[in-house]
């Protein structure tokens, strides 16, 4: 087999593409594989598929391509437009190596894709010697393409919840499949009309707002307005992790606030945010030196104890019972931290006992929370929403992007 031979057999071409030659320039590690095609061959109408059409004119394009060892490779070929038969003009065809409008083959832009969640895309760029501008374009393109194909005809339960894409106020709202376990929707802000933009995405993949019987989120007004507008037949959880969160803040409050009286509180946060079994050797012994004082924290952190045997109730109605046994301890406990954090969880009562039906957890919406900030921490973040919704995506969609490998 001769050189040029090799070559096109190398890149997979077929008929009538094939290698017209190679220039190898070691002192400026780059390889050029020039590519045409025979006087005469037809091509296919790009824009009604007919076969048949001649070469009208030509028109020298490249593409950058998978690296030749240390040395960067880049294919030339002189791409024909052709005349339809059937009267659709003169058109470019679409080569079998690129999609249209690329600067890059299929074959380095699947590697990209492949290199993207695992790596930040800057030193991807770095290493390959491209600007990442044009990396992200390839990613935004391609998980665009695969979200095309996304199926949610099945979805019933939605998990939601923000994260910050920016210091700053800047967040993306991300929308889950609770039963599937997998990304369905991102989109930046945190109101109300994330949760509309999502039901419009869930319509435009064969899904429907009325299959959605059961979310769950944070206690966000945003959220709880955006769903009962879109999915008015929903039930919504606010599970463990919201409660604690709430009942924790109202902890520290009450230490803040007493540590002006008592000096010794100072630099305990994270003991009265654990639960005893979880604490240290060290942090056991301080919170027992802690709690002969009798103070106000003690008797918060006991409430926060308490509400946590809410979630071992065997039933809805023993739950409520529970709950209302704790309401009236919590709002009878003279810190008013505690008192309002009890006035919170009364406001969402039916919310926070519907977990004893759905079972439904933010531990998967946490996760992956999770994961992309630690994305985002490894890339140093990200210069737009637009691709910080790209990577989410990529981290947890798990899209078929259908390209060769």
């Amino acid at each position: 087999m001769d050189q040029k031979s090799l070559f096109t057999a190398a890149l997979g071409l077929t008929q009538p593409w094939e290698v017209w030659g190679t220039r190898f320039q070691p002192e400026e590690k780059r390889l050029d594989i020039s590519i045409g095609f025979p006087r005469g061959s037809l091509f296919t109408c790009p824009v009604c598929g007919s076969p048949g059409a001649k070469a009208h004119d030509t028109e020298e394009k490249s593409w950058r391509h998978l690296d030749f060892f240390q040395h960067e490779t880049w294919l030339t070929a002189r791409v024909p437009r052709v005349r339809c038969n059937r009267g659709c003009g003169v058109k470019s065809i679409q080569v079998p190596w690129a999609r249209p409008d690329s600067g890059f083959t299929l074959l380095f832009e699947a590697l990209i894709m492949a290199f993207a969640p695992e790596m930040p895309v800057a030193q991807i760029a770095e290493h390959l010697g491209v600007h990442d501008t044009r990396l992200w374009r390839i990613i935004r393109h391609h998980v665009s393409e695969a979200r095309k194909d996304l199926d949610m005809s099945k979805v019933g339960r939605v998990g939601m919840d923000e994260t910050a894409s920016r210091r700053g106020h800047n967040y993306i709202s991300l929308f889950f499949d609770m039963d599937d376990g997998r990304l369905l929707f991102a989109t930046s802000g945190k109101n109300s009309n994330t949760v509309e933009e999502f039901a419009k995405d869930l319509a435009s993949h064969k899904g429907t707002p009325k299959s959605i019987l059961q979310t769950c989120c944070d206690m966000s007004p945003a959220f709880i307005s955006g769903i009962e507008k879109q999915f008015p037949q929903a039930e919504i959880t606010f599970d463990r992790f919201h409660i604690m969160k709430i009942v924790n803040d109202a902890v520290d409050q009450v230490r803040r606030e007493e540590t002006t009286t008592q000096p010794q509180l100072k630099k305990t946060r994270y003991i009265w945010l654990k639960n005893p079994e979880n604490l240290t050797v060290r942090q056991q012994t301080t919170l027992g030196s802690l709690t002969d004082l009798h103070l106000k924290t003690a008797r918060a952190y006991q409430i926060k104890l308490t509400i946590q045997e809410l979630f071992l109730q065997p039933s809805r109605e023993e739950g409520e019972a529970f709950l209302k046994r704790w309401y009236f301890w919590a709002t009878h406990s003279r810190l008013p931290p505690i008192v309002s954090a009890a006035k919170t969880i009364k406001k969402h009562w039916d919310g926070v006992l519907n977990w004893f039906d759905s079972q439904l957890t933010s531990g998967l919406v946490e996760g992956f929370n999770s994961l992309l900030q630690a994305a985002k921490a490894r890339a140093r973040g990200y210069r737009t929403n637009e691709n910080f919704i790209a990577m989410a995506y990529l981290i947890g969609s798990r899209l078929d992007f259908a390209l060769p490998t």
